[in-house]
């Protein structure tokens, strides 16, 4: 179906703006870097978004220049550094080469965390740390648990084995939220009984555990690779990940998402659909399944695939279903958060194994030169 909202051109259009043949242009569809619409007058035709066109233009045009296209490399979705982690492509999640949604149907978050870091014992998980001194109780939303997590990863700690300082790790960031050290209990279990969440709300917080786990070179995740490239520890690398998370324009996105379903009338945030899935978030379709969604929240959805033409992201996924099973507010940050811990963790763990300092230069500007143009998004 077409959508309203987007300026369209046809195969001819889009095809002479970017200067290539049809076969090219439908190879960047197959890519996902333009969405294509079936047109409302010919279902045969094909309709492509205008203004995914224009961004491979001026993607193209930076490549003409040199110094420009590596000025602005970081901030335009372009690849950085080669990962065996995660993949993105054609509008789905691979955690190692395993469909991200097939493996959230099932698997537990120390399931995942073993397929992403890698040379993990069975048992892994069955040995958590001990939290260091006492807690003092359950902490939500960005400000408070980051607070808490972040003193609990400073807490001195004793030298472990790989398998032991993951899975330490993780508890001290599950332990941040509930106030309780969860020991072996499994993650979602432990957070779904802190937070006395029913039996359907604790198989929707599995399956956010997983979905959340990586999302290949995020913001958060590139944090945490140039922490690790100095050499400095996985508690202090994951803490890198858990600040630049914490930012409005990341995982804090969902306490932005939250203020417009309680105020739909306010102008919507961005990240009601991401931009590296042109077709929809396939997170967000995968976590609301079943979900029994608050009126509200139901008719909002309707507008969101309406506008986007696709499934909502992570964010606003986790936010209604947040809503739905009357989880502690703040509880969509907070299992962003520790689901995100370990793909974290895979990346401090692959960077320290490329021995490799992560060191861009900048370009300097004078006070009088005007900065090279980037894109806003």
């Amino acid at each position: 179906m077409s959508n309203p909202s987007l300026d369209l051109a046809s195969a001819d259009e889009a095809s002479s703006r970017l200067g290539i043949s049809r076969a090219s242009l439908y190879a960047y569809v197959s890519r996902g870097l333009i969405r294509s619409f079936s047109s409302p007058h010919d279902p045969r035709q094909r309709l492509y978004a205008v203004e995914d066109v224009e961004t491979l233009v001026e993607r193209k045009a930076r490549f003409r220049r040199p110094a420009v296209a590596a000025a602005t490399a970081l901030d335009s979705g372009l690849p950085v550094l080669e990962t065996g982690i995660t993949q993105i492509k054609d509008g789905r999640l691979f955690y190692r080469g395993q469909d991200a949604i097939a493996l959230a149907r099932t698997a537990t978050l120390e399931d995942t965390a073993r397929l992403l870091v890698g040379a993990l014992n069975e048992d892994a998980f069955l040995r958590h740390s001990r939290i260091p001194g006492p807690l003092p109780g359950p902490a939500f939303g960005p400000h408070g648990y980051v607070a808490q997590a972040v003193r609990l990863l400073s807490e001195p700690a004793p030298r472990e084995a790989r398998a032991a300082e993951v899975a330490a790790i993780l508890c001290l960031m599950t332990a941040a939220a509930s106030g309780v050290d969860p020991r072996i209990v499994p993650i979602h279990q432990h957070l779904a009984s802190a937070w006395k969440a029913s039996l359907q709300a604790t198989e929707a917080i599995r399956r956010a555990l997983v979905l959340c786990a990586d999302h290949e070179l995020s913001s958060s995740a590139f944090a945490v690779r140039v922490t690790a490239s100095t050499g400095a520890s996985l508690r202090n690398a994951v803490i890198a990940g858990l600040v630049t998370l914490s930012g409005p324009y990341h995982g804090g996105m969902t306490e932005r998402v939250r203020a417009f379903l309680d105020d739909p009338g306010t102008v919507p945030p961005s990240g009601l659909r991401h931009r590296l899935y042109p077709g929809g978030d396939p997170r967000g379709r995968a976590l609301l399944e079943n979900v029994p969604l608050l009126a509200s929240d139901a008719t909002t959805l309707k507008t969101i695939a309406n506008v986007s033409g696709g499934s909502p992201s992570i964010d606003v996924a986790l936010v209604m279903t947040e809503r739905a099973y009357g989880l502690p507010v703040g509880a969509a940050f907070t299992i962003f958060a520790i689901g995100r811990t370990a793909g974290w963790l895979a990346h401090a763990i692959e960077q320290r194994s490329q021995a490799a300092l992560i060191r861009p230069r900048a370009r300097y500007v004078a006070a009088d030169e005007p900065p090279a143009q980037t894109l806003s998004r």
